[in-house]
């Protein structure tokens, strides 16, 4: 019976965690539309994406495949099946409703919509991902990065996070990515606006829907 309940709580919180790359995903093509700029992981794959001629959906999976191979050697207990989730749906999911955002013309046509864009995508992506992770069911390769590397040097992890992020940013630069207001706020200061969401929404709608679903 236990192992039915473990199987079942792990089912729900896959569940949570789709739902949060859904959105999650929203707010990277709300981003992305409004041409501010995107996380420095998107930003790098769409750059390089572009270069080869793939979509972002399609560069994103082969790219998160790579990273899903380095953390089976070098950091499994980083996996869960919220790590495949993210690796397989995170790119297309953007690619989806920057889609439909472009079929329905919505886009930025002044400064002030731009910084609406910024400001709605900045809170939809910032709780997508409060809301993937506090479903506590594997990291995303790209999150995981930093700190598989913390493990093996014993280095600052936010000395290693922000300098990840720089590189990836620096890739999508140097490769014409969307780089914007976006990327620097990603990199350095979507910290709080997570830590806001896991503790006012994301870990109390998870947790009560469990206890609920438990009883």
């Amino acid at each position: 019976m236990s192992m039915q309940k473990s199987f079942k709580e792990i089912l729900f919180r896959s569940l949570f965690a789709l739902i949060g790359v859904v959105i999650l995903g929203l707010g990277a093509a709300t981003l992305r539309i409004g041409q501010v700029g995107l996380d420095p992981y998107t930003s790098s794959n769409i750059a390089l994406g572009n270069l080869l001629g793939l979509s972002l959906g399609v560069y994103q999976l082969l790219m998160n495949g790579f990273l899903l191979v380095l953390l089976v050697i070098f950091g499994r207990k980083y996996i869960g099946t919220g790590t495949v989730i993210n690796m397989v749906g995170a790119g297309f999911f953007i690619d989806f409703f920057t889609k439909v955002m472009n079929t329905y013309q919505i886009e930025p046509n002044s400064w002030f919509s731009q910084l609406l864009f910024l400001s709605i995508g900045v809170l939809i992506f910032t709780f997508g991902a409060s809301f993937y992770m506090a479903a506590s069911v594997g990291t995303p390769a790209y999150d995981a990065i930093a700190p598989v590397i913390v493990d093996y040097t014993k280095l600052d992890y936010r000395f290693v996070r922000v300098s990840h992020d720089v590189g990836f940013s620096l890739i999508a630069y140097f490769f014409q990515g969307p780089v914007g207001v976006g990327t620097f706020i990603s990199a350095f200061l979507m910290g709080p606006f997570i830590k806001f969401w896991d503790q006012k929404v994301s870990y109390p709608i998870i947790e009560s829907s469990l206890k609920k679903e438990s009883l």
